[in-house]
């Protein structure tokens, strides 16, 4: 109930979020982390954000992210602005201390794109920098929120 309104409420306060949302293919809850609050789905950034994030669950959280996006929570990755806005020299990639450091994919919650693992996390950032730095060097990956 408290959702409902709170979704109702931000409609009418930015009613172009809500017609933006209406737009964005949220998907399906075939997730198994489906309808826990956190959206899984790793096409979107912000505060509405589980901490780990599985490739297969993109388009399958579609309650949270829905939910999410529509107050603001969370907002799509513009993946070409965002490659656009990676310069690899810029970033502090950390040290390599992490749990799956050196396996040749980048693991950290920061990044996207195909030279990331299937699983990054926000328990890895800053922790797999020779992986981080190698897959950006070879523009396979970019930050997923630049900003």
């Amino acid at each position: 109930m408290f959702r409902t309104f709170l979704a109702v409420f931000f409609s009418i306060l930015f009613p172009a979020l809500h017609t933006a949302a209406q737009s964005v293919e949220f998907g399906d809850n075939e997730s198994d982390f489906a309808n826990d609050h956190e959206c899984d789905d790793r096409r979107f950034v912000g505060l509405g954000m589980a901490t780990s994030l599985d490739k297969d669950d993109n388009f399958h959280d579609a309650n949270d992210c829905r939910h999410a996006y529509s107050v603001g929570a969370i907002r799509l990755v513009n993946v070409e602005a965002a490659k656009a806005a990676t310069h690899c020299g810029n970033i502090k990639f950390g040290n390599d201390e992490g749990s799956f450091a050196e396996d040749g994919e980048c693991d950290d919650g920061r990044f996207d794109g195909p030279g990331t693992s299937s699983m990054i996390s926000v328990d890895e950032i800053g922790r797999d920098a020779k992986d981080c730095w190698k897959q950006c060097a070879a523009s396979k990956i970019y930050l997923r929120d630049p900003d």
